[in-house]
């Protein structure tokens, strides 16, 4: 049974969708209904939506009309705030000059790239190209537990399919003896020493705001320790080096922070060469302002961090960049954390990490979603510093703009029923690739048999005259278990034609396409619904498509082909 707030809005989505392409296509309002309708199975969700579609679609237009006042306001009301959310903000860096701007973006080669690594990346990328200025790339590869070159080979992809230009690319582990240098002025000017703590005894002392004993060690004895940390006297989780910031400040992150530990792990890029290495609070600031980087964006997160960053640099009487913030992206239903991501993949409830239901890149990719769209999506969020937790939808739009032109349009029929015209004379289909562009032609020799969708099927009575797409107009003769039949009809075009796609019998693959649903429930946990398959038949012009092609399967939906092997498609979008 589907409730009553979802059967309303059923039939609200109907209504719209009617006004404003004329009938009411079920799978548009499926689409649009769905996130209301979690838990409820989609056979029987489906079933209500058809239902409803067929009523709505039965009115004449002023009865239609009058069913759509009620909401009129509602629909408009947010084709403004789309709008609004759609204006490409203004983009400004406070105190930048023309000429003068030098970003850069930090991946950490600890897991693969998503989609919200990509809104500090556009970002630092156009307003380098705004300001006239460069584009860095920075490895933060300082940590050979989680660092791996399977990590950067994968963030090299990604950054070539985002079509990134850098000016130059660094490592944070090519420059660990230059922060050595640097750790070692901080003894020498008594704002860093060698505590030999533990963990544990740390954290309490930070929380209390107590300072460690081993602050009042002199120069040389931490000169000392740190070249015992160096050579191999002291032990992994002995000792670390920490900044002398303030026990007592607000910022608990100025509490004494580390800035170097012992990792005895071999590195994936400098193997054994060093085991003292320094965190990303310590380095990042440093290398930065070493390799002229003028202005870091960066979620605002990090924001505490930032005077942090400020003390160490003014204390070794390095340049200061300027930081810009802004909210982190976030996607409604989906996840990002790498540790939940793996998890999910140890029990089998993701197959990998371009599971299309993810928001990796690698996965986005594989998905459908064009490099264009994810940056003009980013740059209409800007940089904005209000927390946003952002349909999905929003970035389907900005890619329906950009593979719209692109995507060759095909005939696929879902859950196929046959349909014989009897009498049928031989036709030969001449239909386009694209109704905007020359794309060419697909042609067919059409019979009698022909196989439509069950969709179509199902709302299909006797004496009901059907116009398979641009071809010929039929008559329902009789509608069976086993399949429709139909009479040619001659009044080709005639006004009470309802239009259908269709495969002929003869010229036809069996394919399957892979719909994806939001990852998550309302719960938080994996929707068993969020990956499901749909069968059916595709015109055999598919067999000349190129692997990862995307189309358009006309009134079923954007697909890229995924698998041509299998003929598996992936469902993009409406």
């Amino acid at each position: 049974m589907v409730p009553e707030n979802v059967t309303l809005a059923i039939r609200k989505f109907a209504i719209k969708n009617a006004i404003d392409y004329g009938k009411a296509d079920a799978g548009s309002v499926l689409g649009k209904v769905i996130p209301q309708a979690r838990g409820i199975p989609v056979p029987e969700l489906k079933k209500e939506v058809q239902k409803i579609v067929g009523e709505i679609n039965s009115l004449k237009k002023n009865a239609l009309e009058k069913e759509y006042a009620p909401f009129k306001e509602e629909f408009e009301k947010r084709a403004e705030e789309t709008v609004k959310k759609t204006e490409k903000p203004k983009l400004v860096l406070e105190g930048a000059e023309m000429g003068k701007v030098a970003t850069r973006i930090p991946p950490g080669p600890n897991g693969y790239l998503h989609i919200g690594h990509m809104k500090q990346a556009v970002l630092s990328s156009e307003l380098a190209k705004m300001y006239d200025g460069k584009f860095f790339r920075y490895f933060d590869d300082t940590n050979p537990e989680k660092d791996r070159q399977e990590y950067v080979d994968a963030m090299i992809r990604d950054h070539e399919w985002m079509g990134f230009k850098f000016a130059k690319t660094y490592y944070a582990s090519d420059m660990v003896d230059k922060i050595y240098d640097y750790a070692k002025q901080l003894i020498k000017i008594k704002k860093a020493y060698v505590c030999g703590c533990s963990r544990e005894e740390i954290k309490e002392k930070r929380f209390a705001g107590k300072q460690c004993k081993h602050r009042k060690q002199g120069v040389e004895d931490n000169m000392a320790l740190f070249e015992g940390m160096l050579n191999g006297k002291i032990k992994q989780g002995a000792a670390i080096v920490r900044f002398m910031g303030d026990m007592k400040a607000a910022n608990t992150v100025l509490r004494d922070p580390a800035l170097l530990r012992i990792i005895e792990t071999p590195h994936y890029r400098q193997g054994t060469k060093y085991r003292v290495w320094p965190v990303y609070d310590f380095n990042t600031p440093i290398v930065d302002s070493l390799q002229g980087v003028t202005d870091v964006l960066r979620s605002k997160e990090f924001e505490l961090r930032g005077e942090l960053g400020r003390q160490i640099l003014g204390a070794l009487g390095l340049r200061v960049p300027r930081i810009h913030e802004f909210s982190r992206l976030n996607i409604k239903g989906n996840v990002t954390a790498k540790r939940i991501i793996r998890k999910l993949i140890a029990e089998g409830q993701l197959k990998s990490w371009d599971d299309p239901r993810l928001m990796t890149l690698m996965a986005l990719r594989r998905r459908g979603i064009r490099p264009e769209a994810i940056a003009n999506f980013i740059m209409k969020i800007g940089m904005t510093k209000s927390e946003n937790n952002l349909p999905f939808e929003m970035l389907l739009a900005e890619n329906r703009k950009v593979i719209d032109p692109i995507a060759k349009h095909l005939f696929f029929v879902a859950n196929p029923v046959r349909l014989t015209v009897l009498g049928a004379r031989k036709l030969d289909a001449h239909l386009r690739l694209h109704p905007g562009a020359d794309f060419g032609f697909r042609d067919y020799e059409t019979g009698e048999a022909f196989y439509i969708s069950k969709d179509d099927a199902d709302q299909i009575k006797k004496g009901a005259i059907l116009r398979l797409k641009d071809l010929v107009d039929v008559k329902i003769k009789k509608v069976e278990k086993n399949g429709i039949v139909a009479d040619m009809h001659e009044d080709i075009g005639g006004k009470d034609s309802r239009i259908i796609q269709w495969v002929p019998e003869d010229n036809h693959v069996e394919c399957t396409v892979q719909v994806i649903g939001p990852l998550l429930d309302e719960n938080e946990n994996v929707d068993p619904n969020s990956l499901q398959t749909v069968s059916g038949y595709v015109e055999s012009y598919a067999e000349k498509l190129d692997e990862h092609e995307i189309v358009q399967f006309e009134r079923f939906g954007y697909c890229i082909l995924d698998d041509k092997k299998n003929m598996r498609f992936i469902f993009i979008s409406k």
